[in-house]
């Protein structure tokens, strides 16, 4: 009787799973991240009023693995989250909100986000804060530089039958 050889370990299926996982994973990742950059232009004139935002180049990619942790426990997973992105100048204390993303409008919310981007500091410093409101308002306001750091609290909008 000849024995034919297989090309893959059957002793660890659960790799083949995990790249699988992975990869959906990465791509949920990465159209989290082109959904915030789409979220984060169109508040760039809206809220912002600004002619430019310079990010860190892996703070978008960081941000949404940070979201898929926190949704990855929820009931809905992230069907289930509203995201508030709000924006923290440098010379305040107070964050203003300048994006709400509903990842699934024909979900009810399970739990909510609150992504707080903040003003790197040393931009607040830059000789465009030396202008004038009017001229900044004419050149279309400049350039905002967010920090690589961020905050991410989470709500949830339920309760538990074991809490």
């Amino acid at each position: 009787m000849e024995v034919l050889s297989v090309p893959f370990s059957l002793k660890h299926p659960a790799s083949i799973f995990e790249v699988r996982d992975d990869m959906v994973t990465g791509s949920c990742e990465s159209a989290l991240a082109r959904r915030l950059e789409t979220e984060l232009r169109a508040a760039k004139s809206a809220q912002l009023s600004c002619g430019e935002v310079l990010l860190p180049s892996d703070l978008l990619q960081r941000v949404a693995a940070e979201v898929l942790a926190l949704a990855e426990v929820e009931p809905c997973g992230l069907r289930g989250c509203t995201l508030y992105v709000e924006f923290l100048p440098a010379e305040f204390q107070v964050a203003r909100r300048i994006a709400t993303i509903k990842w699934d409008p024909n979900t009810v919310s399970t739990f909510e986000l609150t992504l707080t981007l903040k003003q790197d500091p040393r931009s607040s410093a830059s000789w465009t804060n030396i202008l004038p409101q009017f001229i900044k308002n004419f050149t279309k306001g400049g350039t905002i530089m967010i920090s690589h750091s961020f905050d991410i609290t989470k709500k949830k909008l339920y309760r538990s039958y074991l809490e």
